[in-house]
C-alpha cells in the first residue's frame, strides 16, 4: 500500500462513517415526526435541493447538523489514517510530528546530547482566548464529543450485534437531544460561560493531552535508538505552559471588570490545586511500599517524623492511616500540606503550607530519589512522573492571565489621572511623543503615587487601576507565577508600553517583574517595531529589569487580523515575516532574546491553518526557545475537543517549535529576494487599497455581505465594534473576516494578489520565474500560497453574484463586483501557474471535502440571500417579521460556518 492508496483509503472511510451518522440522523428524525426532512437534505440526493419544506428553520438546523456529523467523520478519519500511516512507514512519516523532527535532526547527523539539551530549553504556551468565533452553545459542544467517542467506539470490530444495535441508540438518543436543544446563541453568553468552556480545557483535556504528547516524544526518542536516559524524568521534556485571555483581555471589552479578574485568578488557582490534590491521592494508592520487606533511609523516617510533628494532631492522622507504608505516610503529609495552601493557612510557617509550585516539586524530586535509590525505578516513572509533570506545567496558577488593554485606553485613563491630581494640561492624548517621554522619564524617576488611595478618577483610569491592584493583591500573596504579560494593543511608540509602568507604580507593582509587551498589528507599526524595541530595552526601567532576571526574554506579540485588513494578506505576511527577523536581530544586538507572541485567529486570513507549516514557515533564527500563540473561537474545540487531536495537535506544536529552533539563520541576506517580495506586496497593497479606498467600498460591504446581522449576533460577550462607531476601522478584525466568509467572497484572504501577480508577470519576467522555483524550497511563500490557494477554493463566484444583487446601486454592484471576480480569477490562475500544476490534481483532498459540502452550502446560501433581502426591507417598519427573520438569519449563519468549518 503506498501513501496514495491510504490517503484513498482515508476518502472512502470518510464517505462509509458519513453515511452511516446520515441514516442514524435520517431515523432519529423519522423517529419524532419530521419524515418530509429525511428527503430533502441536500447531500445523498442531488434532487433534494429543488424540494421544497414548509419550515426553512428546520431544515438549515438539519443541514447543519449533517454538517457537524461530516466534520466528525472527518476528525476520526485523520486520527485513523494518522495511526495506519505510522503503522505501515514508521513515525517518521508523520508530518510535523516528533518521528519526523528527531528523524530529520538524525539524518543530519545532529548530536544527540545537543538535540536533549535543545529540548530542556523549549518552552511552549497556547493561549486560549474568548474571541466571539464560537457560534455553537457549550451544550451542543458536549453533545459532539460524546457522538464522536460513540464514533470510535464503534470501530472495534468485536461487537456484537446487540452492542452494536446499543451504540446506534445511543446515538440516535444524542441526536434527539441535540435536535430539540438548537445550535445557536440567541443570548450572549456571559463571561462566566466562556471561562466555564475554558476551564473545561485546562482542567479535563489538556493534563491528560500533555501527557500523551510525552508518551509519543519518548517514544520517538527510544526509536531513533538514542539514550534513553537523556530523555527520562519531566526536567528532561520541552516545558508546555498554557495561558488565558478570559478575564484578562480588555480591550474594547467593557464587562471585565476588576472583579472578574480578581475571581478568575482565584478559581484558576482552586481548580489547579484539586487537580494536584487528587493526583496525590492516587500516588499514594499506589506506593505501597512496606517498611517490614524493604529497608527505608532513615533520613526518610526522619523527615517523616518531623513533618508529623510540625502539623500535629492532623500529621499523626496522616501518618496513623498506613502503618508500616512510608511512601504513603509522606504523601498523606504532603496533602495536608497542600491543604494547608488551598485554604491560605500559614500559621505554622512556610513549612507548614507550598509557598509556590517549586517547593511542592522539590519534595516529589526527593521521594523519587529515594525510589531510585531503592531499586524502584519504575514506579516513580510510573506513578511519580504524571505529577511532577503536572506540577511543572501547570504550577499552582493553572494558566497564565494575560492583561490586554489599547494604548488609546491607556491614554484616557492617565488624563483622567492627572486631572484629578491637579496636574495643568492634563490631556494626554493631545502630547506629542517628546512630550510624553519627559514627562514619563521624570515620573518613572520618582516612586510617588499620584493619588491618594481610594480616589475615584473616571471610568478609563478607574479600570486601569482597578484590574491591576487585583494583580497586586494576588501577587502579593502567591507570586507572579499566574500573571502573564500586560499587553498594550495598538502599540504605535515608546511612551505606549512606559506608561504602563507607571500605572504599575500607582498600584505597587513596577518592581514586581512583571512582562509588558507590545502588540504590532499594523503594516506601519510592524515596520517601526525595531526602533521601538531598541528604545524600550535600552530605557533604565528596562535595563533594571533585564539586570535582575537571570534569563530575560522580551515578549513581543506579533497582529495577523489587523495588518491583514491594513494591507491585504500578502502585505501582511510579508511585513510579519520581515518584522521577526528585524526586531529578532534588534534584540540580539542588545544580548536579548525575543518571545515571539503570534496573534493567529482560526481562519487563513487571520494567521489560522495547520500549526506545523505556519511555523515551518517562520524566517530561519527568529524562533528563540520559547514562543507563545493564540487559539480563538471554535479553534479552540475544533483542535482540542478530542483527546488524540488535542493530542495531535499539541505535539504538532511542540515538535514544530523544537525544529524551528534548530535552524540558523542565513550568514548573507538574499537582497535579490527581498526585492522581490517587496515589489510584489507592494503591488499588491495597492490593488487591495483600490478597493477599500473606493468612495462605495462600504456601500458594497454593507449590503453584500450579511455585517448587520453578524453584529447583532449572539455568539461573544464581546461587541463588535471596539467603540461602537459604525466604520471599519472601528470594526474588529473577526466580523470583517466572517461576513466576507459567509458571503462566500472570502476577500480577506485572497484579494489583491491576482492584480500583482499578473502585473509582476508583466513588468519583471525573469523576477516572475523565481517565484516558480522559490515555490518548490521555501516554505514560507509555497505555504503561503497553498493558503490563498484554499481561500479562493473556498469562494464562490455564483454565490458571490447573488450577494451582489443585494447592492442597490447599479454602478458599485457593476464597477467593485468586476474587480473582485478579475482578481480572483487572476489570482487561481497565477498560482496554478507558479505551483506548475492544476489545482484538481494538487489538492485531491480539499476537492473531495468541498464536493461533500457544495449542495448543501448552495442551499442555505440562496436562502440566506433570500432571507436578508426581506429582513432588510422590514426591519424597520414590522418588528415581529424582522425578529423572526434575524433569528432564521441566525440560524443560516451557524450552519453554513459549520459546513464552511470556520468563522473568524
Amino acid at each position: 500500500m503506498t501513501k496514495v492508496s491510504l490517503q484513498q483509503k482515508g476518502f472512502e472511510k470518510i464517505k462509509l462513517d458519513f453515511q452511516y451518522l446520515l441514516s442514524v440522523f435520517k431515523e432519529m428524525l423519522a423517529s419524532i415526526g419530521e419524515t418530509d426532512l429525511v428527503d430533502i437534505l441536500p447531500f445523498d440526493n442531488l434532487d433534494a435541493a429543488a424540494k421544497k419544506y414548509s419550515s426553512n428553520e428546520k431544515m438549515t438546523q438539519a443541514i447543519g447538523i449533517c454538517f457537524e456529523l461530516l466534520n466528525l467523520a472527518e476528525e476520526n478519519a485523520a486520527t485513523q489514517y494518522r495511526r495506519e500511516s505510522e503503522t505501515k512507514f514508521g513515525i517518521e512519516t508523520t508530518r510535523g510530528s516528533w518521528g519526523e523532527t528527531l528523524h530529520q535532526w538524525k539524518t543530519e547527523g545532529l548530536n544527540e546530547e545537543k538535540i536533549a539539551k535543545k529540548l530542556r530549553e523549549i518552552l511552549v504556551m497556547p493561549v486560549l482566548t474568548a474571541h466571539p468565533t464560537e457560534a455553537k452553545r457549550l451544550t451542543v459542544l458536549d453533545i459532539h464529543r460524546e457522538l464522536y467517542l460513540l464514533l470510535v467506539k464503534r470501530e472495534n470490530p468485536n461487537w456484537s450485534t446487540s452492542e452494536q444495535a446499543q451504540l446506534k441508540q445511543e446515538m440516535i438518543s444524542l441526536m434527539e437531544r441535540w435536535w430539540f436543544t438548537g445550535e445557536i446563541y440567541l443570548q450572549k453568553p456571559r463571561l462566566e460561560d466562556e471561562r466555564g468552556n475554558l476551564m473545561h480545557y485546562f482542567v479535563n483535556v489538556f493534563p491528560e493531552a500533555v501527557r500523551l504528547t510525552d508518551q509519543r516524544l519518548q517514544h520517538a526518542w527510544t526509536t531513533m535508538g538514542y539514550a534513553p536516559e537523556l530523555l527520562e524524568w519531566p526536567e528532561h521534556f520541552p516545558v508546555i505552559k498554557f495561558g488565558s485571555w478570559v478575564g484578562g483581555d480588555r480591550d474594547g471589552h467593557p464587562f471585565v471588570t476588576p472583579q472578574f479578574t480578581a475571581s478568575t485568578l482565584r478559581l484558576h488557582r482552586q481548580a489547579i490545586l484539586k487537580v494536584i490534590q487528587e493526583q496525590l491521592f492516587d500516588l499514594a494508592a499506589e506506593l505501597s511500599i512496606s517498611s517490614y520487606i524493604t529497608s527505608i533511609p532513615k533520613g526518610f523516617l526522619k523527615d517523616i517524623e518531623t513533618m508529623a510533628k510540625l502539623f500535629g494532631e492532623e500529621g499523626q492522622k496522616a501518618v496513623d492511616r498506613n502503618p508500616s507504608e512510608p511512601f504513603r505516610q509522606y504523601v498523606n503529609l504532603l496533602l495536608v500540606r497542600l491543604n494547608h495552601t488551598t485554604i491560605d493557612n500559614h500559621a505554622l510557617g512556610e513549612a507548614g503550607y507550598f509557598k509556590s509550585s517549586n517547593d511542592l516539586l522539590s519534595e516529589l524530586q526527593k521521594l523519587r530519589q529515594v525510589l531510585i535509590d531503592l531499586g524502584a525505578k519504575q514506579m516513580a516513572k510510573q506513578w511519580l512522573f504524571p505529577i511532577e509533570r503536572l506540577i511543572q506545567c501547570f504550577g499552582f496558577h493553572l494558566a497564565k492571565l494575560d492583561i490586554r488593554q489599547n494604548s488609546t485606553y491607556h491614554e484616557k485613563a492617565i488624563s483622567q489621572m492627572l486631572a484629578s491630581s491637579g496636574y495643568e494640561n492634563s490631556n494626554y492624548g493631545e502630547w506629542d511623543e517628546d512630550k510624553r517621554l519627559d514627562f514619563l522619564n521624570n515620573e518613572l524617576t520618582s516612586n510617588r503615587p499620584f493619588l491618594v488611595s481610594g480616589t475615584s478618577c473616571g471610568l478609563e483610569a478607574d479600570n486601569v487601576l482597578g484590574y491591576l491592584r487585583e494583580v497586586k493583591l494576588y501577587v502579593d500573596l502567591y507570586g507572579t507565577e499566574g500573571i502573564g504579560s500586560i499587553i498594550v494593543s495598538m502599540t504605535r511608540s515608546l511612551s505606549d508600553l512606559l506608561l504602563v509602568y507607571v500605572f504599575l507604580r500607582e498600584v505597587g507593582l513596577k518592581d514586581a517583574g512583571l512582562m509588558v509587551a507590545p502588540l504590532l498589528e499594523t503594516i506601519d507599526d510592524l515596520n517601526a517595531g525595531p526602533d521601538i524595541l531598541t528604545a524600550y530595552l535600552n530605557h533604565p526601567v528596562v535595563k533594571q529589569q533585564r539586570d535582575n532576571s537571570d534569563s530575560f526574554t522580551q515578549e513581543v506579540m506579533l497582529g495577523y487580523s489587523d495588518s491583514n485588513k491594513d494591507g491585504g494578506i500578502l502585505t501582511s505576511r510579508w511585513n510579519i515575516y520581515k518584522a521577526e527577523e528585524n526586531l529578532t536581530k534588534t534584540a540580539e544586538a542588545l544580548g536579548v532574546k525575543v518571545c515571539f507572541f503570534h496573534g493567529r485567529g482560526g481562519t487563513i486570513s487571520r494567521g489560522g491553518g495547520k500549526v506545523h507549516r505556519f511555523l515551518d514557515s517562520m524566517p530561519p533564527g527568529s524562533l528563540s526557545d520559547h514562543i507563545k500563540m493564540t487559539v480563538q473561537g471554535e479553534t479552540i474545540a475544533n483542535q482540542f475537543a478530542n483527546r488524540l487531536t488535542a493530542t495531535y495537535n499539541l505535539e504538532m506544536f511542540m515538535a514544530g517549535t523544537a525544529r524551528q529552533t534548530m535552524k540558523t539563520a542565513p550568514k548573507a541576506k538574499d537582497t535579490e529576494l527581498y526585492n522581490i517580495m517587496d515589489t510584489l506586496a507592494d503591488m499588491s497593497r495597492i490593488n487591495y487599497r483600490k478597493l477599500l479606498d473606493h468612495p462605495k467600498f462600504m456601500d458594497l460591504y454593507s449590503h453584500a455581505t450579511p455585517i448587520d446581522v453578524l453584529e447583532l449576533s449572539k455568539i461573544g460577550s464581546r461587541p463588535a465594534r471596539r467603540t461602537g462607531q459604525r466604520t471599519l476601522n472601528d470594526l474588529r478584525s473577526i466580523p470583517w473576516v466572517f461576513s466576507w466568509s459567509q458571503s462566500r467572497f472570502n476577500l480577506s484572504g485572497w484579494f489583491g494578489l491576482g492584480a500583482a501577480l499578473d502585473e509582476f508577470q508583466q513588468e519583471h519576467p525573469k523576477d516572475y520565474e523565481r517565484l516558480k522555483k522559490l515555490a518548490e524550497d521555501w516554505p514560507f511563500w509555497k505555504y503561503l500560497l497553498i493558503q490563498i490557494e484554499s481561500n479562493l477554493m473556498d469562494s464562490d463566484i455564483d454565490i458571490m453574484k447573488k450577494f451582489a444583487e443585494l447592492i442597490e446601486d447599479a454602478q458599485t454592484k457593476e464597477e467593485l463586483i468586476e474587480l473582485i471576480i478579475n482578481d480572483y480569477h487572476s489570482c487561481l490562475q497565477e498560482i496554478d501557474d507558479i505551483l506548475g500544476e492544476p489545482v484538481a490534481t494538487r489538492r485531491i483532498s480539499k476537492m473531495e471535502d468541498m464536493k461533500l459540502r457544495k449542495l448543501a452550502l448552495k442551499s442555505l446560501s440562496e436562502l440566506q440571500v433570500d432571507y436578508l433581502k426581506k429582513w432588510r426591507t422590514i426591519r424597520e417598519t414590522d418588528a415581529k417579521q424582522s425578529d423572526y427573520y434575524l433569528v432564521q438569519l441566525l440560524i443560516l449563519i451557524n450552519a453554513l460556518s459549520t459546513g464552511l468549518k470556520g468563522t473568524g
